[in-house]
């Protein structure tokens, strides 16, 4: 318990009625129990890699590695790049659809289809446009025709529900499941706070979907009245999400002031949003600490101050030994680069690297290198490769 805080509501009283109505799924004890450590960032640590500026971008968002050593790269206005790190060469794909690029709307994720080398299907996340004033985070699907850089046969397969005024928390991360049947995807509440224990609405939750992008059967609330899709919820701003060597799903979200977190997915489960936070709000009104007994999962791993996490990767390559089975966070205002070791369900903070940066995206590669973007226009990429 964060003894600096004390306990105030960050929620309507029909709010508070809902998330703690017996709704939420809380998981076994250990998955309940209270987070280790105390939000701090985590020990600083010697770099033990090489850095390589590989390019450069406009406000670059993520990234995703074909077959042929080029890279697709999203850009915040809206352009998907095709890269040749081995050339510098960049085209700009056609065939893109109009982006919301205010405040934190972008072209946001994109990865390729599991049957992308036959398929050559690729799926990507953006903040649109709807009716009025709205707007909203969709997820669609495209061939990629990269002889003649191209996006063809576009198609919008799943819309956040609803959509509404605001230029903040779209989330909107990608992932599929180990056997590549299903992909999850994140929908924030969009600085709405009260959406996240809404069972109608998606924001505030993670999805699991049918590669076309319909609800997936058997998601875990669709029988007690949520949105069919919704596979947990109570979450704030989702900027990560990755499964592990065992088919675990982890999560990294924004926290308002202070109280980013990592959590472990559990189908149904509640992770307490806007109800329970280690943050407070930005004008430093205090939101309750989670507690033993209050009916909510906790995270796993809280920071505070901030990382402001933007995206998250799940390491287990070669490159790398000592890096195995570890998730890597990349932080906005913290400027930093936090390793987690993972074991089973246990995380723990094990290498924080000051990088002097805004980072927006880490992916691992192809030869087990990490590559990061850098926030901003004139944003690079970085290839991390080990010392010597």
């Amino acid at each position: 318990m964060n003894a600096r805080k004390t306990v105030g509501l960050a929620c309507t009283f029909s709010l508070m009625l809902l998330a703690c109505s017996g709704v939420s799924t809380p998981g076994d004890a250990q998955t309940n129990a209270m987070p280790s450590g105390d939000g701090a960032a985590g020990k600083e640590t010697e770099q033990p890699f090489t850095i390589t500026e590989v390019g450069t971008f406009d406000s670059p968002w993520s990234m995703a590695f074909l077959p042929d050593g080029k890279i697709l790269v999203t850009q915040k206005q809206g352009a998907i790049i095709l890269f040749d790190p081995a050339s510098g060469a960049k085209r700009t794909l056609s065939g893109t659809p109009p982006v919301v690029s205010a405040g934190q709307g972008a072209m946001m994720d994109i990865v390729l289809a599991p049957d992308f080398a036959t398929s050559r299907k690729i799926y990507f996340s953006y903040s649109e446009a709807g009716e009025g004033k709205t707007n909203g985070a969709a997820l669609a699907t495209a061939t990629l025709d990269e002889a003649g850089a191209a996006l063809k046969d576009m198609k919008v397969i799943f819309r956040a529900e609803p959509y509404i005024e605001s230029g903040a928390h779209w989330s909107g991360r990608i992932a599929f499941s180990p056997d590549r049947k299903y992909l999850f995807f994140t929908n924030g509440e969009r600085a709405k706070f009260d959406p996240s224990q809404d069972p109608k609405s998606t924001l505030g939750k993670v999805l699991r979907l049918n590669l076309d992008g319909t609800p997936a059967a058997g998601n875990p609330l669709a029988d007690k009245g949520f949105h069919p899709a919704i596979w947990s919820y109570g979450q704030r701003n989702l900027t990560g999400i990755a499964f592990d060597r065992d088919g675990r799903l982890w999560e990294v979200e924004m926290g308002p002031l202070g109280g980013d977190e990592l959590n472990l997915v559990k189908p149904g489960a509640n992770y307490g949003w806007p109800v329970r936070s280690y943050g407070d709000h930005y004008d430093k009104r205090p939101i309750p600490d989670h507690t033993e007994d209050d009916g909510f999962v906790k995270p796993k791993l809280y920071w505070n101050p901030s990382l402001a996490p933007a995206s998250m990767a799940y390491y287990d390559a070669d490159l790398f030994p000592a890096w195995k089975n570890s998730l890597f966070i990349t932080g906005l205002s913290g400027m930093a680069l936090a390793r987690i070791s993972l074991d089973g369900e246990k995380a723990t903070k094990a290498d924080h690297w000051k990088m002097g940066m805004r980072l927006r995206n880490v992916r691992v590669g192809p030869d087990g290198a990490l590559w990061l973007l850098q926030d901003g226009p004139n944003g690079k990429m970085l290839k991390l490769t080990p010392k010597g």
